[in-house]
């Protein structure tokens, strides 16, 4: 039999398309569920196409006929996160801007950044909580409409009186797309991963949740610590400082899970 390099690249996009299944079941917790069906299909595989053995391979036959409908239901949220990746990934937006017009507003795209940080500065060192979520290519307007929505420039100060412990909103997630502030007090998904250390409560695990169902850059200030963190894409960066935190809304450095 002959191995081309039609069949090498085969092998090498299923390698990398199993990996990064794997990489989503790890990080969703959800690694243990996904080795019981690869072991479920290998005894399949031995069973009804090795062995040969007719009355078990049969019965297996129809779990497997069905066992597509078991498996949407069972991942239906990191097969949405996978697509999402998918969609969302930068090589693909390249093809996309080839056809799309630049529009003006681009070019203060980054003009929110020395606000924000400065905002994550002050709250971290007087220990107010904050949890601020910025728009990449996926759409927040489902979590916008958990809070209550905004119109407004990105000001630090603002975001502090936002998020300042008497204030109404200051439990909940800020949202920012495309140079405004659209919400605050919102609602995100929660990270059900046990990897977190014990020391990062519910606001951590939400801005790691909201990283792994969408794109967004996620900035979580600490209550109890101080310290500001970052979560991007199922990775967390914590105890960062100020300017490694303009150096990744700046897109210069990425997000990389280190304490």
């Amino acid at each position: 039999m002959h191995f081309g390099v039609k069949d090498l690249i085969d092998v090498l996009l299923v390698a990398f398309f199993l990996y990064q299944v794997y990489k989503l079941m790890k990080n969703s917790g959800a690694l243990a569920i996904f080795s019981g069906v690869v072991s479920f299909i290998v005894i399949w595989i031995l069973v009804s196409q090795i062995l040969e053995m007719r009355l078990m391979g049969a019965i297996l036959d129809k779990v497997i006929n069905v066992g597509v409908i078991v498996l949407v239901i069972l991942f239906q949220d990191e097969i949405r996160r996978f697509l999402v990746a998918m969609g969302s990934h930068r090589g693909w937006q390249f093809f996309t801007r080839l056809f799309a017009r630049k529009n003006q507003g681009d070019e203060n795209e980054s003009s929110f950044v020395a606000p924000i940080v400065l905002a994550c500065m002050s709250m971290a060192k007087k220990k107010t909580g904050a949890l601020i979520c910025i728009q990449q290519d996926v759409d927040l307007s489902i979590y916008e409409h958990t809070g209550e929505m905004f119109n407004a420039d990105v000001n630090a100060r603002l975001i502090e009186n936002i998020f300042f412990k008497n204030s109404p909103l200051h439990d909940g997630a800020m949202i920012i797309a495309k140079n405004r502030i659209r919400a605050a007090g919102c609602i995100l998904p929660v990270a059900q991963t046990a990897s977190l250390p014990k020391e990062m409560g519910l606001r951590h695990r939400s801005g790691l949740g909201m990283s792994l169902e969408t794109d967004a850059l996620v900035i979580i200030v600490s209550e109890e610590r101080g310290k500001i963190s970052v979560a991007h894409n199922g990775n967390i960066s914590v105890n960062i400082s100020g300017e490694e935190l303009q150096q990744i809304l700046s897109g210069e450095r990425p997000v990389t899970n280190y304490c």
